[in-house]
């Protein structure tokens, strides 16, 4: 439903975090407990679901280089424009949380280049991402990014950057596409699309923004219906109902015409 609404606002592109999976999917946050099998399954429902690329977040990949190669294969197949995975040590944790350890600079191109020689179509953006400015500095944030590019990453991403000088700084000392993640009540100054660009960014991506926007909605409805009885007039009209739902968005009138088309009389 979320790629759909990302669809129909005009995006070219849509995104989906490991995080949000691990909210849907297990009612938990992104604290490393879900599968690979998990992500797949949700990214080929995704992608299944509307007609532009959407980036898929596979976490690290779930393993060393050989589980990274599976990964991106089983990712490339469930029909995924872009994959991204970062270099924490397995189970990782939301890059805006405390208690991240990262694997070795030299284990993480290990794996962008398995995630490379994984893909089969060239056109699929193979991003990289690093934990490594609250655990290691911004200067081997920047180290690794370059790494990570010069091992065959599309786009490079420095989770959690903590300040608008670190959002000033690393496109200028990385030579390579920068991602920058927007996440309400995150570490990472909030900026718009056009500052982020302006700064050098070239890929923006607000992973939780709507899952928070319907949270919202949804708990104060639950709360007004279970402390009257009732859904007021007021709150019903913000919301959209069955039949727009059903005949605006989710295309019925075409599964009439579909049913039409190919019924048979008995």
């Amino acid at each position: 439903m979320m790629a759909k609404i990302v669809e129909a606002a005009g995006f070219s592109a849509a995104c989906m975090g490991d995080g949000a999976v691990s909210v849907s999917v297990l009612g938990q946050p992104d604290f490393g407990l879900y599968t690979m099998t998990e992500v797949v399954n949700r990214a080929r429902e995704v992608c299944s679901a509307v007609s532009i690329p959407v980036m898929i977040d596979v976490g690290t990949g779930y393993g060393n280089a050989l589980n990274v190669l599976r990964t991106v294969r089983e990712i490339e197949a469930a029909g995924a424009g872009g994959v991204f995975f970062e270099d924490q040590t397995w189970p990782k944790k939301c890059g805006h949380l405390a208690g991240r350890t990262l694997i070795s600079l030299a284990e993480m191109t290990a794996k962008i280049r398995a995630a490379v020689d994984a893909r089969q179509n060239p056109d699929l953006v193979i991003a990289a991402r690093t934990d490594a400015r609250a655990v290691e500095g911004m200067p081997a944030a920047i180290e690794r990014l370059c790494a990570y590019g010069e091992a065959g990453a599309d786009v490079v991403f420095i989770d959690a950057l903590e300040s608008m000088d670190d959002l000033r700084l690393a496109p200028q000392e990385i030579p390579y596409p920068l991602m920058a993640n927007m996440l309400e009540g995150g570490k990472t100054p909030y900026l718009s699309a056009s500052e982020l660009e302006e700064l050098g960014y070239k890929i923006v991506v607000w992973p939780e923004t709507l899952m928070y926007a319907g949270f919202r909605a949804m708990l104060d409805v639950a709360r007004e219906l279970k402390a009257t009885g009732t859904v007021s007039e007021e709150t019903r009209d913000n919301m959209t109902d069955f039949l727009t739902l059903n005949n605006e968005f989710l295309g019925l009138p075409e599964l009439y015409a579909l049913e039409q088309k190919y019924g048979v009389e008995v």
